[in-house]
């Protein structure tokens, strides 16, 4: 039976998208098989695997919408190991669609049932907001990993999503744990970036992973050419930085 984790912060710009790639790769990198789910309609994670999102028959989209079977809309091996359900600007109209669907919290879940044993994990990456596409993520996934930007106003909007992972918890999805906290973007020559991490540790009793994603230019670029960083620039420490915090995962 896989592991399904949503990875979430209702702040853009966070990194979700980035570990959402990467954290992939390298699980496949170390043997797993892992399925990776957009539900962002913003499609950087369908783009940052090398798929052109534009060009797509069926996405996330479709199969929320059941136009498609979860199977159709799956792209299998990506990258080796890694097969995606891809995402594209369609989806932004997924709320005007679902006003009066029922049991529309679930839609996600019922689909990924299907496919569930076929993979050690199963990625999701979410939304920059707290949406119905987020509140899908979230009841389909056993646990929330909440990537961290080492600036100022890293707490800020934590305790709401906190407070949201536990709303779902109780009401929607009983089985829903906190994966735990990764910083990213971390400059270990800024006091800031130490600063932001007590910070965040003395205030949070979560898990906090120990693995911290540095600020690397090679990371950065990688997107453009539609491969991870393990792909891109396997020395490089962003590279180094996923496949530690990977085997981190796995043996959580």
């Amino acid at each position: 039976m896989g592991r399904t984790i949503a990875i979430a912060n209702q702040k853009g710009g966070v990194g979700k998208t980035t570990t959402s790639i990467n954290l992939s790769a390298a699980l496949a990198a170390k043997g797993k098989k892992v399925l990776v789910i957009d539900t962002d309609p913003q499609g950087n994670t369908t783009s940052g695997f090398g798929v052109d999102k534009n060009n797509l028959d069926n996405t996330i989209y479709e199969l929320i919408l059941g136009e498609c079977s979860i199977q159709e809309c799956i792209i299998k091996e990506v990258i080796a190991g890694v097969s995606l359900i891809p995402s594209n600007v369609n989806l932004a109209a997924t709320e005007i669609e679902l006003i009066g669907v029922d049991k529309k919290e679930f839609i996600l879940r019922n689909e990924v049932d299907w496919v569930k044993d076929q993979y050690d994990f199963i990625v999701i990456d979410c939304p920059p907001s707290l949406n119905m596409l987020t509140i899908n993520s979230m009841t389909t996934a056993d646990s929330v990993l909440v990537p961290i930007q080492c600036e100022y106003y890293a707490l800020e909007g934590l305790s709401q999503l906190i407070h949201t992972v536990n709303l779902v918890k109780e009401r929607l999805n009983p089985e829903l744990d906190m994966e735990g906290i990764v910083f990213t973007m971390y400059d270990s020559r800024t006091n800031l970036s130490m600063q932001v991490v007590e910070n965040v540790k003395s205030h949070l009793n979560q898990k906090i992973y120990k693995t911290m994603i540095p600020r690397n230019i090679r990371l950065a670029e990688a997107p453009s050419y539609g491969m991870p960083i393990n792909m891109y620039d396997p020395k490089s420490a962003g590279a180094e930085a996923y496949m530690m915090l990977a085997e981190e995962v796995i043996n959580r």
